[in-house]
């Protein structure tokens, strides 16, 4: 059994940034692609950002995001994490981490585009940003 916890989240001014945290217990074996959500206030839950286990070159993000955004992952701490910079307001939502233990054939199959599927989920850490 998988589970994630979020970390890093706070207040911060427009323009600054954040680097949210996100620790995996369990077997590495079930987070075999792993992303960012986010969910804004009276929102929808949105994919930020994924990434491929194996290889952490194998990154995609959503358009709003790109560019300010970074995600990576450090295996031998089991660790997952979002570089934010330049956060603007609307980047105010609720950051939830996510792992898939679907074995892809590929790192393309973790691309946003490719609609991973997430089963383990994280309680999400809160981003506020003020104008």
């Amino acid at each position: 059994q998988v589970q994630l916890a979020e970390s890093g989240g706070g207040s911060v001014q427009a323009g600054g940034s954040l680097k949210l945290s996100c620790e995996v217990s369990g077997p590495m074996s079930g987070s075999n692609c792993m992303a960012w959500f986010r969910q804004g206030q009276g929102m929808e839950r949105e994919p930020v950002a994924t990434i491929y286990r194996d290889d952490s070159r194998y990154t995609s993000y959503r358009n709003s995001v790109k560019g300010r955004f970074t995600i990576s992952r450090d295996n031998t701490k089991k660790t997952l994490y979002l570089q934010i910079n330049n956060l603007q307001p609307e980047d105010t939502a609720m950051y939830f981490c996510a792992a898939g233990s679907t074995i892809p054939r590929g790192p393309w199959d973790c691309d946003l585009g490719m609609s991973p599927s997430f089963e383990y989920w994280g309680q999400g850490t809160q981003v506020t940003v003020s104008s």
